[in-house]
């Protein structure tokens, strides 16, 4: 009986191996699909199990361009595993048109300094590099305005990536936000020669501020004037904030000023210091600040330490208790000392240990003392 079923088996199993490309039943599932393209992606190893999971159906459009895509991204120099690698995130790639493939890397072109630096952005987000043809127009007179700013071409590649809304929109929405974050700056007492480079690194930390409608800004600014605010420190707010400014509302602010001057018990006047040290008490909900300060309190930490140095509130609880261990191994006790020794990127934290580990481990020294010198 063994050996029958052996024998039944060997003999299906030859019978599936003799099966031509277009039966294989590991290339296709569903009839409606484009044989063409299934197979296309098959022979450049895309992982179809996850295109079917995600954009099945991409797989049942007609026309598909799957290997004119693939060749053109293999002209720009991308290897084999590259281009299985953009069509297994992003299938709706084989339904770009040769042609409009060809126009947006004329695009992109004409921000990006070489071929190798547009295929980074394409493996990064392949959806912002495959977009409409009905998109070209906006793409080319927003790319034409922003480099009439004098922005960086590194930096407007970075929001044609990140978002690229902000270029398939009509120009005339992103030039009155734009406006708005000029006069601004200009409002609250911002220097003409700097506002280049001011507006450069608020659009390249927050990309996002472009699709917000300019009356947000206006609105937060002026809740913030309410609050007491000089214009020298809303600019430096504004600053601080970046392009995070207009995620915010009054209403949310409200909240988490308010919880904050309770918990910390700190005048109007300190309140407003702790924010220019600490922008982050405005956008982090009470929730999120409640569970920061407790955390501290629980390690030891008072009242007053958070006062000084709030920008340990930046930090959440898993990442302050694992720094404080770690402090505490080294002899050092948060409860006595500066809070500062906490903030900091990993980096940062990785240097003040080393130099906490270097003044446990070195000798005391007296310089005033003679030296012994042998006779």
């Amino acid at each position: 009986m063994l050996r029958l079923i052996t024998t039944s088996l060997c003999l299906r199993c030859q019978r599936v191996t003799a099966l031509p490309l277009n039966l294989r039943p590991c290339v296709t599932l569903n009839s409606a699909e484009n044989q063409q393209t299934v197979d296309a992606l098959y022979d450049l190893s895309v992982d179809l199990q996850k295109v079917r999971k995600l954009k099945g159906w991409v797989l049942r459009q007609t026309p598909a361009y799957t290997n004119e895509v693939a060749e053109l991204l293999k002209d720009m120099g991308a290897s084999g595993s590259t281009v299985a690698q953009i069509f297994s995130v992003h299938p709706e790639a084989v339904l770009c048109h040769p042609e409009q493939m060809q126009t947006q890397t004329e695009l992109w072109m004409s921000v990006c300094p070489n071929q190798k630096a547009l295929l980074g952005f394409i493996e990064k987000f392949p959806a912002s590099f495959f977009t409409c043809s009905s998109h070209n127009e906006n793409q080319r007179y927003n790319i034409a305005y922003f480099q009439s700013l004098h922005l960086n071409n590194r930096i407007i590649a970075k929001l044609m990536a990140s978002t690229p809304q902000s270029f398939t929109c009509p120009v005339e929405q992103n030039k009155a936000m734009v406006r708005t974050l000029q006069q601004a700056y200009q409002d609250l007492g911002g220097e003409e020669d700097n506002m280049k480079i001011w507006l450069q690194k608020l659009l390249s930390q927050n990309p996002f501020v472009l699709l917000k409608p300019p009356e947000v800004l206006r609105e937060n600014l002026l809740f913030l004037k309410d609050k007491g605010f000089s214009t020298a420190e809303l600019l430096q707010l504004l600053s601080k904030l970046k392009g995070f400014v207009t995620e915010l509302n009054p209403q949310s602010m409200c909240r988490s000023l308010h919880y904050s001057q309770n918990t910390l018990g700190c005048s109007e006047a300190q309140l407003r210091d702790i924010i220019l040290h600490c922008p982050a008490v405005l956008y982090y909900p009470e929730s999120t600040l409640a569970e920061r300060v407790k955390g501290l309190l629980r390690a030891g930490v008072i009242m007053s330490q958070i006062i000084d140095t709030p920008t340990v509130l930046e930090l959440n609880t898993q990442i302050v208790n694992h720094r404080i261990q770690r402090l505490r191994e080294l002899g050092y006790d948060i409860r006595t000392g500066s809070l500062k020794v906490l903030n900091g990127t990993k980096k940062d934290f990785e240097m003040s240990c080393g130099k906490l580990r270097l003044r446990r481990e070195r000798p005391l020294f007296n310089p005033v003392a003679p030296l012994k010198a042998d006779e």
